[in-house]
């Protein structure tokens, strides 16, 4: 049976970023997924969350649209392992390429380039009533642009943002201290 927060270490990943484990279970708890959902990953590195959306979603399809060649052979190279067959792969600088994409149920955004605003634009027709986008923001930037653009389009969405970071004990001789990881935001948008 498929679980949710596949190990870290379980997906090849050469130096391309990767959504860490606990933030793709919360990123995927907020994103509320459906056997049959369309779902879009959008700056989707590693493929780490196209993988688990795609289990999530069984009878649906994962768009995962990644930028660097790098990225995509390793969407490819880590959907082939996890034996994964509904996820299609686009190499496109988003928000390039999404015009011919079905109506989402769920969009994952990871990685935007700087073109956050110009993202949204174009998924916010796409997007299904009831529909939700999950964004994770590495700098306030991001969350600042995500945050103006809902409030902005406030007749059409809903939000809620947090603040995760995550700390590993590391061994340090006879002592284990905590290791910090950076903070992440994550961002869900849901369609009224």
């Amino acid at each position: 049976m498929d679980y949710l927060g596949i190990d870290d270490e379980a997906f090849i990943r050469d130096k391309v970023p990767m959504t860490k484990q606990e933030i793709r279970i919360l990123s995927l708890v907020k994103a509320r997924i459906k056997p049959d959902a369309v779902i879009y990953d959008i700056g989707a590195g590693t493929g780490s969350l196209s993988i688990e959306a795609a289990r999530l979603a069984p009878q649906g399809t994962v768009y995962a649209l990644e930028r660097n060649p790098a990225g995509v052979n390793l969407i490819r190279a880590n959907a082939a392992n996890f034996a994964v067959g509904n996820i299609k792969v686009i190499e496109t600088e988003a928000p390039a390429g999404m015009e011919q994409l079905p109506a989402a149920d769920t969009v994952l955004i990871g990685g935007s380039g700087s073109h956050l605003a110009d993202i949204l634009a174009v998924v916010t027709p796409k997007l299904k009533a009831e529909g939700r986008i999950v964004l994770n923001c590495i700098t306030v930037q991001t969350l600042m642009q995500c945050v103006e653009y809902m409030r902005s389009h406030d007749d059409v969405y809903a939000y809620e943002a947090i603040q995760v970071q995550v700390s590993r004990l590391q061994q340090v001789g006879p002592y284990d201290m905590a290791k910090a990881e950076n903070p992440i935001y994550i961002v869900t948008c849901w369609k009224k």
